[in-house]
């Protein structure tokens, strides 16, 4: 029987979920398995593998073939790498004690490097966050200037207006005061003439009045 080390999905439209299962290679790709020896989920960042190396060890010297994706998940995780190793084990290379310091070694570098890249990850996106912050902060600080100096456009042209309002009516009230002095200076100059008139008159009356005796004389 031919068997394969593949991927079965699981998880809701757009939200994929992986179990890593051992499985005849006839059987559909979600049909039945005969072992599950891990789960894979592609959503976060970095992905989370959770993996039964030695299972996986196992049934890849018992001649299971993986796909493409568990061949790079079991890579990964670091199942090829201590399959290799029980390979060097088993032509003397090395003991089994050196393997297996090998492989925990392999397996620090690789958790120092998983470490490294989550923290570099939180990074971009702390800064990625601060920066969206300083961005939304330009903007409202724009959008709060651009309503002050609409405001302050507003009061200026409000005080403009007023100012021409009041100057309007001072001119009015210059005006109308204009045309009262010169209405009083125009009934003070009548009743200068006036007296002048009657003063003139009042001269010229006691003349007539001799003049008018005068003649009445030589007439008798």
């Amino acid at each position: 029987m031919s068997v394969k080390i593949r991927l079965q999905r699981h998880g809701k439209k757009g939200k994929p979920f992986f179990h890593i299962v051992v499985a005849d290679a006839r059987a559909r790709r979600d049909g039945k398995f005969i072992e599950k020896i891990g789960t894979y989920n592609p959503i976060t960042n970095p992905a989370v593998i959770n993996l039964d190396v030695d299972a996986a060890v196992k049934w890849l010297n018992n001649g299971a073939q993986p796909t493409d994706t568990a061949r790079a998940i079991l890579s990964y995780k670091g199942a090829l790498y201590k399959k290799h190793l029980q390979g060097g084990v088993a032509k003397g290379a090395f003991s089994a004690e050196e393997a297996d310091k090998k492989f925990a070694a392999w397996l620090e570098e690789k958790e120092a490097a998983v470490k490294n890249k989550k923290e570099s990850l939180t990074k971009a996106q702390k800064e990625a966050k601060n920066a969206a912050l300083e961005a939304e902060a330009k903007v409202n600080q724009a959008r709060l200037d651009a309503v002050a100096k609409a405001e302050a456009d507003a009061k200026a042209e409000e005080e403009a207006k007023l100012a021409e309002e009041k100057a309007a009516a001072e001119e009015k009230t210059a005006l109308e005061n204009a045309a009262e002095v010169v209405g009083s200076a125009a009934a003070a100059v009548v009743d200068t003439v006036a007296n002048v008139t009657e003063k003139i008159a009042d001269a010229v009356a006691p003349k007539n009045d001799a003049d008018a005796e005068g003649t009445e004389e030589a007439q008798a």
